[in-house]
């Protein structure tokens, strides 16, 4: 256990102007606080918050800071209080260790909803002071360290909540050392045979590779200091989880990894990173889209350096880190780096000065940004899922074939790739090659993943894709996308309606007749005149005016059945998918050689919808009625509704339906007259039933003391269904009158 004089010099190596008495006396309080406390370890409880102190030193942090991480256990176990704390050690420490008390409390792995609200109070909390983090992440560290003490259920539960929350943290903090060992002590407990084998493996390689990484060491410092640059190179393996990882990520082998070896060059200047490239680069063949600047363009979490992929002596992959010495610091410790306090003026209650954070690094900043967007208005579950997306993961770095890098957020798929690359090619995009290997649209990628997209030029996106994507710019381009396809099925549609209109009139049709006639239809394109007839905006009896204005329509509407002929005739089908159908008969530009023009109950994209009271069932005869901005609505030919639509025959469809062999269910609606006696209700249930019916709703109205009117919404595969309902209950002695609702 260290001792306190110990604690006191590791404080004043890196700041020789600390306040030694306040370091005396939190160690003195601490210490008696706890007593005779013991870990699961055997060891004194004392230890673990003097071991979370000596890590933050290795940070060189302030001295609140380090009196904090000394009495962060205090509050919650033992007799000490809080009021207490603030009164020997002044309010800043106080508002730190309260900070970490309640923290403390919080359950991070327990059920998603009570897991999301305490981490958004983890959050909210690191928000007040970066310091508190630092605490907790050192204190996290530590109980992993000691974690093969705990009972195996606990062990698990610990690494597992590590790997998900404080790890990630580390690393959008950018304390990258902290980061790589709290996930290494959770990959050693929760994959303990994986790690193993894994470790053993870049043991062997380490003994086969150590004179090759020496030697690198040794040429590439000759070589920068032969051009003047003054450079200290290290050679390292990467960590067992990072090539885990990378293993999982890209479904590989050990043997099959390219850059398990890395080489951090830290040079003086910023000049120097770029002079130290063109030595690397002139020295050894440089990997195609492996070179990242992260010097131009840090990362969110202020990490700066250049990075490249050379191929080496032995033909083996190098991958080479180029950076300051002040980057390599703030690459190591991050948020921690930038933690220079300075005086604010304002004496406290003792006299003493309260230090305040000078600046904030971009890490924070970020941060507290990103936890004012979240906290506001999610419910706990969402904010758990955005902060995972949005705090945790890092932007993706892919390549195209030729090298050029597309940063993506992460989750992003090759669709976002395609936009990102251009809208065009996003648009035609039909497949992905992912490092060379046929993948799905859907694939997530990962950092370092080279991408190819498969293209065909008659091709377009679906509208599902929006939801699917999560790049703005692939979003935008989806949508503007799904426009112009429904605007060309509407013209098809309209195309179709004017060739029947014309044929009625008795007039040829031709688009240069109809262009002479877009100034009196004020229209820009012909076009535009098949979209808005399609979409019922305009009469097709108009544009036949327009471009014959001697004609006279003479026609009326017939008096049976409506004006339907007078529509273009198709059939309302049900693909395999569910997707409605309109087929009309004969073909035209902008259509389909089958003349299938798809239209949307729920997942197409020209709109289509059945007319509520009732709606119509296959067996029905039914009529489409054309509404401006709406699209199609379905109708069955009895229903009174149509006679609204008598005197614009124009908006009139003849279709027909085509669902043999469908599984789908249309609504319904019967208006009934029971009699009021127990039973009915179960009776008039149990034959829609039978009948392979399905009751949606029903509603119930006393008329009189003797009977009921019952109104029943149901769903049923047909009209001969329905009609096998409706004679069966007309036989039951408790239903006085029974009959079909049409609107």
């Amino acid at each position: 256990m260290m001792r306190q004089y110990e604690l006191v010099e590791r404080v004043k190596r890196y700041n020789p102007a600390a306040n030694e008495a306040l370091l005396n006396r939190a160690y003195v309080y601490a210490m008696r606080a706890h007593g005779t406390q013991k870990r699961a370890s055997g060891d004194p409880f004392f230890a673990h918050p003097l071991e979370v102190a000596a890590i933050l030193t290795d940070l060189r942090l302030d001295d609140a800071t380090i009196v904090a991480a000394v009495l962060h256990d205090t509050v919650e176990d033992t007799a000490a209080t809080l009021d207490e704390i603030r009164e020997i050690f002044g309010p800043e420490i106080g508002a730190l260790v309260d900070g970490l008390t309640k923290l403390k409390r919080l359950d991070l792995v327990s059920k998603r909803a009570v897991q999301g609200e305490n981490f958004r109070k983890l959050l909210l909390a690191v928000a007040e002071d970066v310091r508190v983090l630092l605490v907790k992440l050192a204190d996290r560290l530590h109980n992993m360290r000691t974690l093969h003490f705990m009972r195996d259920d606990k062990r698990a539960r610990i690494a597992e909540e590590t790997l998900d929350i404080y790890a990630p943290l580390a690393g959008r903090m950018g304390m990258q050392e902290l980061r790589d060992e709290l996930e290494d002590l959770s990959f050693r407990t929760l994959k303990p045979e994986v790690y193993a084998t894994i470790t053993k493996r870049l043991e062997d390689l380490s003994a086969k590779s150590g004179s090759v990484i020496e030697s690198i060491e040794h040429d590439l410092t000759a070589r920068l200091g032969a051009r003047g640059i003054t450079a200290a190179v290290k050679g390292r393996l990467k960590k067992p989880f990072s090539i885990w990882s990378k293993m999982e990520r890209k479904s590989v082998a050990f043997e099959q990894l390219s850059d398990i070896v890395g080489f951090r060059v830290i040079v003086g200047t910023v000049a120097d990173c770029y002079a130290a490239l063109g030595v690397v680069h002139t020295s050894w063949p440089m990997v195609p889209g492996r070179y990242k600047d992260y010097v131009s363009t840090p990362k969110q979490n202020d990490y700066r350096s250049i990075h490249t992929t050379v191929i080496g002596p032995k033909r083996q992959r190098v991958e080479l880190q180029i950076r300051t010495a002040e980057m390599d610091e703030i690459a190591e410790y991050g948020i921690a780096a930038h933690a220079h306090y300075k005086e604010a003026g304002k004496e406290g209650a003792e006299g003493e000065v309260h230090p305040r954070l000078a600046t904030e690094s971009g890490a924070y900043q970020w941060l507290r940004r990103t936890i004012e967007l979240l906290a506001e208005g999610d419910s706990p579950e969402e904010f758990l899922e955005h902060t995972k997306l949005e705090l945790f993961q890092d932007q993706v770095f892919c390549f195209t074939p030729k090298g050029r890098l597309i940063a993506l957020p992460r989750g992003a798929t090759p669709i976002d790739f395609a936009y990102a690359v251009h809208t065009d090619v996003g648009n035609t995009a039909v497949g992905a090659k992912i490092n060379g290997r046929l993948a799905p649209l859907l694939h997530e990628l990962a950092n370092g993943d080279e991408v190819e997209i498969a293209r065909s030029d008659g091709a377009s996106p679906p509208a599902a894709w929006e939801s699917l994507v999560v790049t703005g710019k692939a979003r935008a381009a989806i949508r503007r996308a799904t426009r112009a396809a429904v605007r060309r099925q509407y013209a098809g549609l309209g195309r179709q309606i004017l060739d029947r209109a014309f044929e009625r009139a008795g007039k040829s049709f031709s688009e240069e007749k109809l262009r002479g006639a877009l100034p009196r239809l004020a229209r820009a394109s012909t076009e535009d005149v098949f979209a808005a007839v399609g979409r019922g905006e305009m009469f097709s009896g108009d544009v036949v005016k327009a471009v014959y204005p001697d004609f006279k329509d003479e026609r009326r509407p017939g008096a049976s059945g409506g004006p339907a002929a007078s529509g273009a005739a198709g059939r309302l089908t049900r693909s395999k998918d569910q997707t409605m159908r309109l087929t009309f008969s004969g073909e035209a530009d902008g259509v389909a050689a089958t003349g299938s023009i798809p239209i949307r109950g729920l997942a197409g994209d020209l709109p289509v919808s059945f007319a509520p009271n009732g709606g119509a069932l296959p067996g029905d005869r039914i009529v489409g009625i054309l509404t401006p901005g709406v699209g199609v609505t379905i109708y069955p030919i009895q229903s009174a509704a149509l006679a609204a639509f008598d005197n614009e025959p124009e908006r009139w469809l003849d279709v027909r339906w085509d669902v043999e062999g469908s599984q789908e269910r249309f609504p319904a609606k019967l208006a009934l007259e029971s009699i009021n006696e127990p039973g009915t209700l179960a009776q008039i249930a149990q034959v829609i039933a039978e009948h392979d019916g399905n009751i949606d709703n029903v509603s119930m109205k006393r008329r009189t003391q003797d009977f009921t009117d019952i109104a029943i919404d149901l769903s049923v595969p047909d009209l001969k269904h329905l009609t096998a309902i409706v004679a069966d209950l007309r036989g039951k002695r408790s239903v006085s009158r029974v009959e079909r609702v049409n609107g």
